[in-house]
């Protein structure tokens, strides 16, 4: 693929970049913003793409690195040092160090329950999960689309189950 044809290929996924770019930034303008952030970023980094890959997925993953990214330096930037002696509840809140312990272990368990699925049913669902459409794993996958939305279905049902100790709408 020449790099014209690629850049071709990003330039028509702009209308969908910019409906994922509003989930994440709720503001027009800033959804502009990172659009054309993550389209620099494709077309800069061409040769990272591997002919065959789902594009869009592809830039998704830009957009979403993107703005995380860009969240992380904003925090930083607007993150302040107290220099007074006396400590507020409010500045104490910004000071305590937080070592992700419990992420750390949530996260083992949504890999755990994941790993546990059928092929059958993680490989849908992951694919899902990234952003590709139904249509899209039904083609990869050479399977009825609506195979595919049961799969997806049953490893929702599954993963619900397998962690159903972190679903706290229900009481214990």
């Amino acid at each position: 693929m020449t790099n014209i044809e690629f850049n071709t290929l990003v330039m028509m996924q702009s209308s969908s970049l910019k409906n994922y770019a509003l989930r994440f930034t709720h503001d027009s303008e800033d959804a502009n913003d990172l659009v054309q952030d993550t389209m620099l970023k494709a077309i800069t980094y061409y040769n990272n793409f591997k002919e065959g890959t789902n594009i869009k997925g592809w830039l998704y993953t830009i957009m979403k690195n993107t703005f995380i990214n860009n969240y992380r330096r904003f925090i930083k930037t607007t993150s302040f040092i107290t220099k007074t002696d006396e400590i507020s509840s409010n500045q104490l809140a910004f000071s305590a160090t937080n070592n992700k312990g419990e992420t750390k272990f949530v996260m083992d368990d949504i890999k755990a329950a994941l790993k546990s699925l059928s092929e059958d049913y993680y490989i849908p669902f992951t694919m899902y999960f990234e952003g590709f459409k139904y249509h899209e794993i039904a083609d990869h996958l050479d399977i009825p689309i609506g195979t595919v939305k049961t799969r997806i279905h049953v490893a929702r049902k599954l993963l619900k189950k397998k962690l159903s100790a972190y679903d706290y709408t229900t009481p214990a």
